[in-house]
C-alpha cells in the first residue's frame, strides 16, 4: 500500500479549475470507467467530484496502478489540469480532467455492502448499519454541511447580539420535565443516580440570577420517549435566554435570526414581524396548535345556523355544550369520491370523532349524507355559511371542542396532501398564549401543560384559583409549515409566584425542596425578569434541507426502537461494572 509522503493535497476536487495547472486531490473512488486505452476514474471528496484520465500518454507504471484501482479505494493523485472533451454540466469540475503524473493507492477497499450512489434504493436498515458508507453519499453530505453552516449562522447570529455561549452540565439531578429521563448510575454516590438532561431549562435561568444577561448554547438534551419520524431520543437545541425582557423583545430577537439565517443559507427573503395566532385563533380557524397556514380551508363555526336544527347528530352536541363545525374543500367534490368519504369517516373515527357529516357539490343539486334529516332551506343555510359553491365538498363534525377541532384540523391536513393543494414556501407563524392548564377528565382535576417555571398573563393570575381553565401563559412556539420549531416563555421571577405554582401542581414542600431546592434558593437571592427558547436544530435543518425524517440530518441517528444499528447500542455490561455501581438486572419475565 502506497503512503501519502511527499505529497500534499493543493485543492478539493471540487476546487479543481483549469486556471490551477498542476494540483493534488485527494478522495474516494466513485466510479471507475475502463474503456481499454483509456480509464476514467471520478474521485470524490466532501465537496464534489473531479475526473481523472489516464490515456495512451500516462506513464506505463501509472497506467498499470490505475487498473487495479476499484470503487471506495481511497487515492492520493497529484497531475495537470486539463479541459475535458466531453464536459458534463451536472457537476462543477464538468469541464476539466486532471491526467495523473502520480498516483498514490492509500487504502484499498472491499466490496461495499450496498452501492454508494446518490438515489439509492437500498432499504435504510441496512444503509444505517452501515452509516460510515451511506454518509459518503452526496445527499446525506450536503444535509450534515448544511446542518454545520445552520450551526455557524447561529453562534454568529447571537454571538453579534451580545449573547455569551455557556455550557452547562450533562450529569444533572433527576427533575420532572415532561418525558422519562435517561439516568446514569454514580459509582461513587451508590445507590443515586444523575439524569441526561431534557434541556438546560434550571440552568439558564440560574445564569440569569447570575447575571450573565444573554445566554446562547447548542445543548444536547435527552428524552425517554417513543420515536417517530421528527424525533430522536438525542437532540440538539439552540437554547438561549435573555434578561431584562419580555415576550416582544425575545421574539423580535429571534425573528431577527431566522431572517438571517434564511437569507444566509438558502437567498430566501423572509418577511417579518412574522405573523402571530393566539392558541384560541389558531385552534378555532385551524384545529392546531401548530397550524400548517400555507392553505386556506379553514374552520367555520355553524353552531348558530344550526341551533334549530332537528338533526340529533348536531342537536345533542350543542346540548352538551359542544359545536357544529366545518371545512371546506374547494373544487374537492370530484376527487373527494363517495368511497373517499367514507375512508374520510373510518379516518375520523380513529382519532375520536363519532362520524363525518358531508356534502359534495358534483351536480346541479348538492348531494348531502344527512340531507334526509334537513328541514326546507336548512341545507342552503350551511352551504352559504361555510361557503360551499358547485364543485365544492364540505366536511362537518359535531360533539365537544376538544373532539371537533382537532379532527377538523387533521382532517384539513389530510385532505390537503390528498387534493395537492399545498404549495411549496415558508410558513413561519407564533402561536401565542397558551392556555396554562388543562383539564384531566378521568382524574377530575386541572393539570399544569408547562413546566412550573412558566410565567402565567399578569391580568390572569387573579383567576389561578378561581377560574383555571381562562388562565393564559406567557408562553410561544414557531411553528413552520405545521412542524414546532421553537419553544419557549417568559419565567416567573417572583418566588412568592413560583411558590404558589409548585403547590398547584400538588407538590410538598419537602417535594419541592428534593427535586428544586437549589433554584428556589437562588431565587432568595433576587431573579430579574428573564425569559428564552428552545430552537429545534435538527428539526430546522430537516427543514431546510427539504428531509422526511432527522434520520437524514443526524450522523449517527437512532432507530423506532432506540437503538443505533451500526455500533449496535444499547449494549450489555459486565457483571463487575454492574457490581461497582451496585445495580443487579432482574429478569422482566422473573
Amino acid at each position: 500500500m502506497d503512503t501519502m509522503k511527499g505529497l500534499k493535497r493543493t485543492c478539493y476536487c471540487n476546487e479543481v479549475t483549469l486556471e490551477a495547472g498542476e494540483v493534488t486531490v485527494g478522495g474516494w473512488v466513485a466510479r471507475v470507467r475502463d474503456k481499454g486505452g483509456i480509464i476514467f476514474i471520478d474521485l470524490r471528496d466532501r465537496t464534489g467530484i473531479v475526473q481523472l484520465t489516464f490515456d495512451e500518454t500516462t506513464e506505463k507504471s501509472i497506467f498499470e496502478k490505475a487498473e487495479s484501482v476499484r470503487s471506495e479505494d481511497v487515492l492520493m493523485v497529484k497531475g495537470i489540469v486539463r479541459a475535458r472533451e466531453s464536459v458534463n454540466s451536472e457537476i462543477k469540475t464538468g469541464n476539466v480532467e486532471i491526467l495523473p503524473t502520480e498516483l498514490r493507492i492509500l487504502s484499498k477497499a472491499q466490496t461495499p455492502p450496498f452501492e454508494i450512489v446518490n438515489n439509492s434504493k437500498t432499504n435504510e436498515e441496512l444503509r444505517l448499519k452501515y452509516r460510515y458508507l451511506d454518509l459518503r453519499r452526496k445527499p446525506l453530505q450536503d444535509n450534515l454541511i448544511m446542518r454545520h453552516k445552520i450551526a455557524k449562522c447561529a453562534r454568529d447570529y447571537f454571538y453579534e447580539n451580545g449573547f455569551l455561549e455557556i455550557e452547562t452540565p450533562m450529569m444533572i439531578k433527576s427533575t420532572p420535565e415532561g418525558a422519562r429521563d435517561y439516568i446514569v448510575p454514580s459509582r461513587i454516590h451508590n445507590g443515586k443516580f444523575y439524569a441526561l438532561p431534557q434541556s438546560p431549562q434550571m440552568y439558564k435561568q440560574l445564569l440569569m440570577i447570575s447575571g450573565f444577561d444573554r445566554y446562547i448554547q447548542l445543548a444536547r438534551c435527552f428524552r425517554d420517549e417513543d420515536l417517530r419520524a421528527d424525533r430522536q431520543p438525542e437532540f440538539t437545541q439552540i437554547d438561549l435566554e435573555m434578561s431584562f425582557v419580555d415576550t416582544d423583545d425575545i421574539l423580535e430577537c429571534l425573528e431577527g435570526f431566522i431572517k438571517r439565517l434564511y437569507k444566509e443559507i438558502l437567498n430566501v427573503d423572509i418577511e417579518t414581524p412574522l405573523p402571530r395566532l393566539t392558541f384560541d385563533e389558531a385552534m378555532n380557524r385551524y384545529g392546531s396548535d401548530k397550524p400548517d397556514t400555507r392553505f386556506e380551508m379553514e374552520i367555520t363555526d355553524l353552531s348558530e345556523t344550526v341551533k334549530d336544527s332537528d338533526f340529533v347528530v348536531f342537536k345533542s352536541a350543542l346540548e352538551n355544550g359542544g359545536s357544529v363545525r366545518g371545512i371546506v374543500a374547494k373544487n374537492g367534490a370530484e376527487k373527494l369520491s363517495r368511497k373517499e368519504m367514507d375512508k374520510l369517516t373510518e379516518f375520523v373515527k380513529g382519532i375520536g370523532a363519532k362520524g363525518l357529516a358531508y356534502v359534495r357539490w358534483v351536480e346541479d343539486a348538492p348531494a348531502c349524507s344527512f340531507g334526509k334529516f334537513m328541514k326546507e332551506g336548512e341545507l342552503e343555510k350551511i352551504l352559504a355559511a361555510l361557503g360551499c359553491e358547485k364543485g365544492d365538498a364540505a366536511l362537518i363534525v359535531a360533539d365537544k371542542d376538544k373532539v371537533v377541532l382537532p379532527t377538523l384540523g387533521a382532517l384539513r391536513l389530510k385532505v390537503a396532501k390528498q387534493l395537492d393543494i399545498i404549495p411549496e414556501k415558508w410558513n413561519f407563524v407564533w402561536i401565542t398564549e397558551f392556555p396554562f392548564f388543562e383539564f384531566d377528565e378521568e382524574k377530575g382535576e386541572w393539570a399544569a401543560m408547562h413546566h412550573p417555571f412558566t410565567m402565567p398573563i399578569e391580568e390572569h393570575i387573579q383567576y389561578l384559583d378561581s377560574d383555571k381553565g381562562r388562565v393564559r401563559a406567557k408562553c410561544y412556539d414557531l411553528v413552520l409549515n405545521g412542524v414546532e420549531l421553537l419553544s419557549g416563555s417568559i419565567r416567573i421571577n417572583n418566588p412568592e409566584l413560583q411558590q404558589k405554582m409548585f403547590e398547584m401542581l400538588g407538590m410538598t414542600d419537602e417535594e419541592i425542596q428534593l427535586k428544586f431546592g437549589f433554584l428556589v434558593d437562588a431565587y432568595k437571592y433576587a431573579a430579574p425578569p428573564h425569559g428564552g427558547a428552545g430552537i429545534g436544530l435538527d428539526r430546522l435543518a430537516m427543514l431546510m434541507c427539504g428531509c422526511d425524517s432527522l434520520r437524514d440530518v443526524i450522523a449517527f441517528p437512532k432507530v423506532q426502537n432506540a437503538s443505533e444499528l451500526m455500533s449496535e447500542a444499547p449494549g450489555t455490561v459486565s457483571e463487575e461494572q454492574l457490581a461497582e455501581l451496585g445495580i443487579s438486572i432482574v429478569n422482566s419475565e422473573e
